[in-house]
């Protein structure tokens, strides 16, 4: 039997805009069954799967990949290669997966007006399909409602292979990986068990570590502090040796400095020092050994108001086309400026056709408005990050300060060609936030983004002085921040319904995904 592991042997990598090494000397060995890959956005996940599917070279080391690979991108930008063999497949294999993930044979022709949930569920069922024996899958669950969850988690524990899953998804990485690796920039660490485990162990290492850390910092302080004393006791003593001065004819004090030299009395302290200075060297050494990772003050939005208007937008009943023959049915639609409102229902039945409908008309009120998109195209990040190197250095520190309180450090997100999904995010709500938004429209908000950023946005929302439109299919994120829910329903085949449900109870299931947004409705601040 061949070789059932990759293996990273002593891998170092950068990319060239990097003034040091994004990974250093890993060594790692990922066997068969799931891996969970976790970190920080920006922590270099992606380009760790790339590694591991050689489609990524190490600048030394090397890394050994048995098998067939499959990548999928947490992107849904375009359909998988293979689909259209997928979707007219008459494999056994093919019909039970399209079956059970819900995949329609017409979904390869109409993609552009698939949500983002009934593309992801395309591309994931594709790669089953495919039966690589290695698969990765980067942000699986981005997008999906939590029925689309279950099925995809349930298909994912039959797969057979080597597994690697990158995820914020707690409750996926729980149920599929038992083993997590912690991406650490130059480092990484290996944690066994599942997720919840795992991080329990990681955060006590850290714990220790720090404890580690803060105790040799006090012991070299402390030696330092007697290095101190004892240089000028030896310094002292130098003195009391010394003949510089003495007459020639001073013979007692000649006579005693003589014994004091052949009696090594007063060189005592000069030794000891000498001792110190191996010890502080020791101490300075395991210092530079212990790797603590430095924290940084997070939490955002300390300061908002609340619009003074009566009423933020109001919109007549109306129809809008969901294509192929189906339609969505609102009634009037009113918020206020102290409203959380959020929008749900099942994937495909219309909530970012009805988000980008109000936008539409919103755009035309003159409102200070933050408004996030669920996707953001690899083109419309390359333009962003060229208007965002372009600003005046007092706006481009101010909006790095916002994006380093959300967890991403600034020095390594300027130097990225093209950031990740996740610090796209980031920028977008920077550059919301200095605004003082009176509404906020999110539609996906926690997609991409890493578990300490969504706490940071979930307090950050709760206590901001504005009305919320929130599109999520995050329950406990939902269930936090709005008391009002405009909820739709697969009335038939045709048509969907809208209905307002105040003071609303959230019940699992309930929240879920949304058609795709064009390129129109790139917007991220209207004042």
């Amino acid at each position: 039997m061949g070789k059932t592991s990759i293996e990273f042997q002593k891998v170092t990598f950068s990319y060239d805009s990097m003034n040091a090494p994004l990974f250093s000397d890993i060594n790692v060995n990922i066997g068969m069954g799931w891996t969970g890959i976790v970190g920080e956005n920006g922590s270099g996940k992606t380009t760790f799967l790339k590694l591991a599917l050689s489609q990524l070279i190490p600048e030394q080391g090397m890394v050994m990949t048995p098998g067939d690979c499959l990548y999928c991108s947490q992107r849904t930008d375009y359909p998988p290669d293979e689909l259209n063999d997928f979707l007219f497949s008459f494999e056994k294999e093919a019909l039970l997966i399209r079956e059970y993930l819900k995949i329609a044979e017409d979904w390869q022709t109409r993609w552009n007006t698939l949500s983002h949930g009934e593309r992801k569920r395309a591309q994931i069922g594709t790669a089953l399909w495919k039966r690589s024996f290695i698969l990765a899958l980067d942000e699986p669950t981005n997008h999906l409602d939590s029925e689309a969850s279950a099925m995809l988690k349930d298909s994912l524990k039959r797969f057979q292979g080597i597994g690697l899953l990158i995820s914020h998804d707690r409750e996926l990485l729980n149920a599929l990986c038992r083993k997590i690796i912690v991406m650490e920039p130059p480092s990484i660490m290996v944690l066994r068990g599942k997720f919840t485990e795992a991080m329990q162990q990681w955060k006590q290492n850290k714990a220790t570590d720090q404890k580690e850390y803060h105790q040799t910092q006090q012991a070299l302080k402390k030696l330092k502090r007697k290095q101190a004393d004892f240089r000028e006791k030896a310094s002292q003593s130098h003195k009391k040796r010394s003949k510089k001065g003495l007459s020639l004819k001073d013979h007692d004090t000649r006579f005693k400095k003589n014994l004091a030299r052949n009696t090594g009395k007063d060189g005592q302290d000069g030794r000891l020092l000498n001792q110190l200075h191996g010890r502080t060297s020791q101490l300075k050494k395991k210092l530079e050994g212990t790797k603590i990772k430095k924290t940084y003050q997070l939490g955002i939005w300390q300061n908002g108001e609340c619009s003074k208007k009566d009423v933020l937008f109001t919109l007549p009943s109306g129809v809008l086309s969901l294509g192929e023959n189906r339609r969505l049915v609102f009634p009037p639609l009113l918020m206020k400026p102290n409203d959380r409102i959020a929008l749900t229902g099942k994937n495909g039945l219309g909530k970012s056709t009805l988000i980008r409908h109000i936008m539409n008309a919103v755009q035309g009120l003159n409102q200070q408005l933050i408004y996030l998109p669920q996707e953001i195209s690899i083109e419309q990040s390359q333009l962003l990050m060229e208007q965002i190197r372009a600003l005046p250095k007092e706006k481009l520190g101010h909006l790095m300060t916002i994006i380093s309180r959300l967890g991403t450090r600034p020095p390594q997100l300027l130097e990225s060609q093209l950031p990740s999904p996740g610090e796209i995010r980031k920028i977008l709500l920077a550059k919301g936030i200095s605004a003082v938004p009176h509404l906020i429209v999110m539609d996906e908000p926690t997609n991409h983004l890493d578990l300490p950023s969504i706490e940071c946005l979930e307090e950050a929302l709760l206590d901001y002085p504005a009305g919320l439109l929130l599109v999520s299919h995050d329950l406990p994120f939902v269930e936090k921040l709005t008391t009002t829910s405009w909820h739709i329903t697969e009335q038939d085949d045709q048509n969907c319904v809208l209905e307002i449900q105040n003071k609303t109870i959230f019940t699992r299931g309930q929240n879920t995904n949304q058609p795709a947004i064009g390129n129109d409705s790139f917007c991220w601040l209207i004042c």
